[in-house]
């Protein structure tokens, strides 16, 4: 399946098993979290800070060149491309302000300036405008937004990739209800709902050869779509999106079926333990990481007021 493999986002890496490979998955996902919130309300060095982290934690993983530059070049082209794009945008809303006081030329005119008066100096190295050059403009405003979106739409889309790319979908459904296991007292069906994220987990490359086979089969036809026009080629595009889902649910009937013949009644009586959820030495000094981690971002990285 060439779409699956050429994904950039979203795969499980099985070879070669790191370290992130052999730490418990409920841990990693508590380091997920972690990262996933620590932007908010932080300061830009602390932003930045995770995003070396994260890179820090892919080469230290050792995660193979090919794997990692399609996985974080693409990103980090992105997070470039967003932070110059913010740095030159206006900071403001371009509105046309009504003084209530007279301006400073009709004050000058009433009240004129003695001459023998030296111009005020700038009482600090404080300059609101960084850079100014034609039309670009960079501001303090612009600057610390650039790096506020950029830093930002990073670390939430590679912590998660990272995550999925050191963590098989069985040890995810399976960290997720051992983690859900007091909302059990709220009546909620965690069984269930690990249940569903499995088969969802499990019906995505599904979906992926499905969609790969009919891309081939609109190929393999050579059609000229210019001289087609618009219209018919919208028709023929919505005949191969009702095939894919006619496929799709076939696909689910056929899983559905697969489960009643084994006499599949409920998750409680039928359950496959896929992995076993044991914390050793270094999950624990993975948590420690964590604890020490929101040490330091509630000491040093919170935002100045």
């Amino acid at each position: 399946m060439d779409l699956l493999r050429s994904l950039p986002l979203g795969l499980y890496l099985e070879q070669p098993v790191t370290w992130l490979h052999q730490l418990d998955a409920r841990i990693k996902m508590v380091w997920l979290m972690s990262f996933l919130a620590a932007p908010i309300l932080a300061n830009d060095l602390w932003r930045c800070l995770l995003v070396a982290l994260l890179i820090l934690l892919t080469l230290s993983a050792r995660i193979p060149l090919r794997v990692w530059r399609q996985q974080m070049g693409w990103l980090l082209l992105l997070g470039i491309l967003v932070f110059l794009l913010t740095m030159v945008t206006p900071d403001g809303l371009a509105i046309t302000q009504q003084p209530r006081l007279p301006t400073p030329e009709a004050i000058v005119a009433l009240n004129p300036p003695p001459e023998s008066l030296p111009p005020l100096a700038q009482p600090t190295g404080y300059d609101y405008i960084l850079f100014h050059q034609g039309p670009l403009t960079v501001s303090q405003q612009s600057f610390t937004l650039a790096i506020r979106v950029s830093t930002l739409l990073f670390t939430l889309i590679y912590a998660t990739n990272l995550f999925l790319l050191t963590t098989a979908p069985e040890e995810i459904t399976a960290a997720l209800e051992d983690l859900m296991q007091p909302l059990k007292y709220l009546g909620l069906p965690v069984t269930e709902v690990a249940l569903t994220v499995t088969l969802a987990l499990r019906f995505i490359p599904l979906v992926l050869e499905e969609i790969q086979n009919l891309v081939r089969s609109v190929r393999t036809r050579a059609i000229n779509w210019k001289k087609l026009g618009l219209r018919r080629a919208v028709q023929i595009w919505l005949m191969v999106a009702e095939r894919l889902l006619e496929n799709l649910l076939l696909r689910a009937e056929q899983i559905a079926s697969a489960m009643q013949v084994r006499g599949f009644t409920s998750p409680n009586q039928h359950r496959v333990a896929w992995h076993q959820l044991r914390l050793r030495f270094w999950d624990w000094i993975a948590f420690a990481g964590v604890v020490g981690f929101w040490w330091v971002r509630l000491l040093w990285g919170g935002e100045a007021i």
